[in-house]
């Protein structure tokens, strides 16, 4: 394959923050689409009849808030930019697919489709479903479940502590552990339940404190970025000793922040590891360590690479020449199935929730068996310990999808 001469780019406008708080989650996405781009364009890019394309990522500074997030969609609208990837945050992915539904239906000529990676609120492919919205990661209920699936094992606990952010995702997660918990694990007790404000607190050791004093053995959190970090150094400085099991307690500065203490305690839920046992899977992360080789960087995931692997695949069997049409390309992502690195993964046309497995893992050190790679250069890793397939982690929906 060979790009069309002066070929113009298939352009995504990523919406994230790149700046404030949580700056350093929208840095460690921008790597990840890039360097999912570039494999598609080192093939040569996009297959189309009028010549092959190749794929470029915009980057647009949402800031952390809705409302910047909804002026960068304006801006993305503004230079005619058909497709729009956005992921951390629940929130601003809600606003997102509220806009672009009435753009979409104000502008036919100028539809747009919306991929997400991240934001994991179950609302937004159930009652909120969308025939321009497809979702790439596992909603919070599907994590919760895979999750829910080691903490139930654990016949020493009695006491946990629920902590979260306080918007639709993390007031999901504590409800859907609530109620998983009930279920699967009645004899435990929620000894403390709490939402604070999202990346706004800088110091958690009154949180901390209050985990402690309550006897609880473990904390169930869907905290990330500075807020899982910070909680987890303050838990650390108090003392508390009990089992952390996180959506996100893998990277971003987690492991490091726990250091020793997080041995055996930290359990983390992903759709992919770098330690997932394979030589695929080896070579896949090898490769993105040598194209990112600063330890700091290391935050790659796999759906994300999978997104841009199904994105391609849908555009080329469109065969859209000319302008990207929004439509076409949404029939074909519909029934999108996409193997990479070993990890095969498929879209459920019912609702635009992405099928794919699930792992837990907990944490341990560099060289320890199964930890072969550690994270950010911290000298902890993850060790896997519970893999499910796509047919166990797959959930009911409650979509009633409008088609155009």
């Amino acid at each position: 394959m060979v790009l069309a001469q002066g070929a113009a780019p298939i352009r995504i406008a990523m919406i994230e923050g790149l700046s404030g708080p949580i700056a350093n989650t929208g840095e460690a996405v921008y790597r990840n689409l890039v360097w999912a781009t570039e494999r598609v364009n080192a093939r040569g890019g996009v297959k189309l009849p009028g010549g092959n394309r190749p794929l470029l990522v915009e980057r647009f500074d949402s800031k952390g808030q809705t409302e910047e997030a909804l002026s960068s969609l304006r801006l993305a609208v503004d230079r005619d930019i058909t497709l729009v990837a956005q992921g951390n945050s629940s929130a601003a992915a809600s606003a997102l697919i509220d806009a672009i539904n009435k753009h979409n239906e104000r502008e036919p000529s100028r539809q747009m489709l919306f991929l997400n990676y991240s934001a994991v609120d179950p609302v937004l492919t159930n009652e909120k479903c969308s025939y321009w919205h497809f979702r790439f990661d596992a909603h919070a209920d599907m994590r919760m479940t895979a999750l829910m699936s080691v903490l139930r094992e654990d016949k020493q606990l009695k006491n946990i502590y629920l902590i979260g952010q306080d918007y639709s995702f993390g007031q999901a997660v504590l409800r859907e552990g609530r109620s998983q918990l009930a279920s699967q694990r009645p004899d435990v007790k929620i000894v403390g339940e709490e939402l604070h404000p999202m990346a706004r607190v800088k110091d958690f050791l009154p949180y901390a404190t209050k985990i402690k004093a309550s006897g609880a053995q473990a904390v169930l959190t869907g905290n990330w970025g500075n807020d899982l970090t910070l909680l987890v150094k303050a838990a650390r400085e108090v003392g508390f000793e009990g089992t952390f099991y996180t959506f996100y307690g893998n990277a971003l500065g987690a492991p490091a922040a726990m250091g020793e203490a997080g041995i055996g305690k930290v359990v983390a839920v992903a759709d992919w590891f770098p330690n997932v046992p394979t030589r695929e899977s080896e070579a896949f992360y090898q490769s993105f360590r040598q194209r990112f080789p600063n330890p700091v960087d290391d935050y790659v995931h796999m759906r994300m690479q999978l997104m841009i692997e199904s994105l391609a695949q849908a555009i080329e069997r469109a065969g859209a020449v000319g302008p990207v049409n929004a439509a076409t390309i949404a029939a074909q992502l519909e029934k999108a199935e996409v193997t990479l690195a070993g990890q095969t993964a498929r879209m459920r046309a019912a609702d635009h929730q992405f099928q794919q497995p699930l792992a837990v893992a907990v944490m341990d050190r560099q060289g320890a068996p199964g930890v072969k790679f550690d994270v950010e250069g911290s000298g902890y890793g993850f060790r896997v310990i519970r893999n499910l397939a796509p047919q166990q982690a797959e959930q009911p929906h409650r979509c009633n999808m409008v088609r155009p």
